[in-house]
């Protein structure tokens, strides 16, 4: 059998699958990565860890696949986007910890040049906001405080980029190059021209030598290094995607206004809007999907971003002991039947759309004796739907028109989370079969890349969904709905 592999770098963990001639999951490996947590607010990454878990993932998968006669034909990366690493390509050891999305150190500085004027600019240069989620600003920190000082190649990139060189055979000549669904995210890249900006990095000081080739998402990047993984040698890589751009791949939301929701550590909705860059939309941003390359015109998406869902999940798990596993939150959350006046807003990291309020911090409002660990579990699942309500409501404030929602990510399994979803929405949700959209976009890009696949259309019709959830009444949805808004005002 012929299979296609997908190496996922996320935020919690680093994962790779091995898709049949179905876009089925066929085999699979995990490695849950460690979380840097130095001063609140900052969150960090190894990028050595990253890479090593990777390695082992790989190496995983390739060797059952050889094992039992099956060969890999092509290697799709996907990743967490903003994440920012600053290395030295003459020196692998010489790199600083990757500074995560996540991660607000730099809000002030934000606000700094929000307070310059320099806001309007970024927007209609990038299509962002002047936000420390995006990278040009933890990448001027990264420079600031030394990061390459002593580096004989300084390079700063995100962590497609970072793999790729990794994979491909690091100090000895691997490849250095991104491509323009993770450089969108950057604040450094013409979102028209979808090359990099000179305005941009004159704005934030960066020189552009230190920053990483753009090609097009589907692409023949390199081939695995063999004496870094024997079990691929000469297997090529010919797609690199940001994590929710190939879950909106993944999702086969192909056609302009077909929407996804992924529920991880964060929830993202994408909605696909074509072929031509779109205008600003309020509280949202506007970013590249994909650009197919010699297979296709480049693709232009909306989204809105939640910082924090199932990190939540996460951290009444470790930190508070409500439960042993996330996926014991429904259960504990099905056993009362609201969340008893009890507002959670997992605001731990600031929030984002459509908000954008970076100095915003996570509360549980509206205890009482009456409350326990049961009504707090229910009160964070209604919260990640709000969250995504309020994206979707963005939407339509803006008049991007939505079908439905395709819906994907860890969280996702919850019947109960979808269907109150459904209800905040007024939209129906499908639940991809499978749940790990954002490894099948990249895979399937992969394919296609090398002909496993021959179109977009052979693709989407090879998506599918196990259960589609319909909007209910929503007179309680709306009164927790206003409720949480004015929770998040007090946040």
């Amino acid at each position: 059998m012929e299979l296609v592999l997908a190496l996922d770098a996320g935020t919690s963990g680093v994962r790779t699958v091995a898709y049949d001639e179905y876009a089925r999951v066929f085999d699979s490996s995990y490695r849950e990565l460690t979380q840097h947590f130095a001063h609140p607010g900052e969150v960090e990454n190894d990028p050595i860890e990253i890479a090593q878990l990777s390695v082992e993932t790989l190496r995983d998968v390739a060797h059952r696949a050889h094992e039992n006669g099956h060969h890999v034909v092509a290697l799709g990366i996907t990743n967490q986007r903003e994440t920012t690493v600053a290395f030295d390509r003459s020196n692998a050891n010489n790199v600083a910890n990757a500074i995560v999305w996540q991660d607000r150190r730099t809000a002030r500085y934000c606000d700094e040049l929000e307070r310059a004027g320099h806001g309007p600019l970024v927007r209609s240069t990038t299509g962002l906001v002047l936000d420390s989620y995006f990278s040009a600003t933890k990448m001027r920190w990264l420079l600031d405080h030394g990061a390459l000082d002593r580096a004989a190649t300084p390079s700063l990139a995100t962590i497609d980029t970072w793999l790729l060189w990794w994979l491909s055979g690091g100090v000895d000549g691997g490849t250095f190059a991104t491509e323009a669904s993770n450089a969108s995210r950057t604040m450094l890249m013409d979102l028209a021209t979808r090359t990099w900006s000179k305005e941009m990095t004159d704005l934030f000081d960066i020189d552009p030598s230190m920053l990483a080739e753009l090609r097009p998402s589907c692409s023949v990047f390199a081939t695995i290094d063999p004496t870094l993984l024997p079990e691929m040698a000469g297997v090529p890589i010919t797609a690199m995607l940001g994590d929710q751009q190939s879950a909106l791949f993944g999702q086969a939301c192909f056609d302009a206004g077909v929407v996804k929701a992924t529920y991880g550590t964060g929830a993202f909705i994408l909605a696909n809007v074509g072929l031509d860059v779109p205008g600003v939309f309020d509280g949202l941003v506007t970013t590249v999907a994909w650009d197919l390359g010699d297979f296709g015109l480049a693709s232009y998406a909306v989204e809105g971003s939640a910082f924090v869902a199932g990190a939540a999940v996460q951290w009444l798990r470790d930190e508070m002991g409500f439960i042993e596993e996330s996926s014991d939150l429904e259960t504990l959350a099905m056993t009362v039947a609201d969340s008893g006046g009890v507002s959670f807003v997992p605001a731990f990291t600031g929030l984002g759309s459509p908000f954008w309020r970076s100095d915003a911090r996570g509360s549980i409002t509206g205890l009482s004796r009456g409350v326990a660990r049961a009504q707090i579990a229910r009160a964070l699942i209604e919260s990640l739907a709000f969250e995504v309500r309020a994206m979707t409501d963005a939407f339509a404030a803006g008049g991007i028109a939505l079908s439905h929602i395709r819906a994907d990510g860890g969280a996702a399994a919850m019947g109960l989370l979808l269907g109150l979803q459904a209800t905040n929405s007024r939209l129906p949700v499908y639940r991809s079969t499978s749940l790990e959209a954002t490894a099948r976009g990249a895979a399937t890009l992969a394919g296609l890349g090398v002909g496993h696949w021959a179109s977009l259309e052979e693709l989407a019709e090879l998506w599918e969904f196990d259960q589609r959830f319909e909007p209910d009444d929503p007179l309680f949805a709306d009164l927790g709905y206003a409720q949480w808004l004015r929770a998040v005002a007090h946040a």
